[in-house]
């Protein structure tokens, strides 16, 4: 048995803006604090484990962004000078802590929300950005051990599963076991598009449906095949083998592609 996955959450940072322009968030409203806690910009710094250049810009910024002084700086006297904030510094930090108490209250109401780690799982998908055209997320539902290449089989929909080939450190290192949620990718130019019953291919993963678009290009053409359970696969193939498969809109095919051709990840 797999350890469950634990649940995703809502984190968030805040930020405060005057006039359009960013005052900073907790790290620089920390900053304020230790300034006021310290009296000393280059003490406040070693406390943040910044330069004293970046905690001056810091000030400097948030000074300007405020129009009025949030550090006041004293120089000279026995003790080499010192910082304190002004007035308008202790009212910022005063509300930037109370509009993040609020914030936090939100995102744990958002985090009660019944179904809501699906859908957080789905928008990341949705996110994920890669050059593989054909995307497909799912849980492992079967896996068998080789001497070096272990094969793993993903259920991406109910009665809807394929079949990638990679090696036995990768399963390990991806921590791969039945039940784990994983992803596969699967570039268009490795999928073959063929017509025709009766057929065999050695393919592990072949599968049949309805071609739903073809987009025209100068050499090759990009199929989408409908293959049911809400899943689409994408082919590019060249135009004279659209012309020669007869492939049209509403026509049926078969989009195979090998297990070796199959990457695949698991979620972060």
């Amino acid at each position: 048995m797999s350890e469950a996955e634990p649940p995703l959450e809502l984190q968030g940072n805040l930020w405060l803006s005057i006039a359009g322009q960013s005052v900073g968030g907790r790290g620089r409203f920390a900053l304020l604090g230790l300034i006021d806690a310290c009296g000393s910009i280059s003490q406040a710094a070693k406390r943040m484990g910044m330069t004293y250049k970046n905690a001056w810009d810091a000030v400097d910024a948030m000074n300007t962004a405020a129009g009025e002084p949030l550090v006041a700086r004293s120089v000279g006297g026995r003790g080499g000078g010192g910082a304190r904030l002004t007035e308008r510094g202790h009212q910022l930090i005063a509300r930037f802590e109370e509009v993040e108490r609020a914030h936090r209250t939100f995102l744990q109401s958002l985090q009660a929300t019944p179904g809501l780690d699906e859908d957080l799982a789905l928008i990341r998908r949705i996110g994920m950005i890669t050059s593989a055209r054909n995307q497909f997320h799912g849980r492992v539902s079967a896996l068998a051990t080789g001497a070096v290449n272990d094969e793993v089989q993903i259920e991406v929909a109910p009665g809807l599963a394929l079949v990638a080939t990679i090696t036995h450190g990768s399963v390990e290192s991806l921590g791969l076991a039945v039940g784990v949620p994983a992803y596969a990718l699967v570039k268009a130019s490795s999928v073959i598009v063929a017509q025709g019953e009766g057929a065999r291919y050695s393919a592990r993963n072949q599968f049949a449906g309805t071609v739903e678009r073809i987009t025209e290009g100068a050499v090759n053409d990009e199929v989408v095949v409908d293959i049911g359970h809400g899943c689409s696969v994408v082919a590019v193939i060249t135009r004279a083998s659209t012309a020669a498969l007869e492939l049209r809109e509403g026509s049926t095919a078969t989009v195979l592609f090998k297990a070796s051709s199959v990457i695949v990840g698991v979620p972060m």
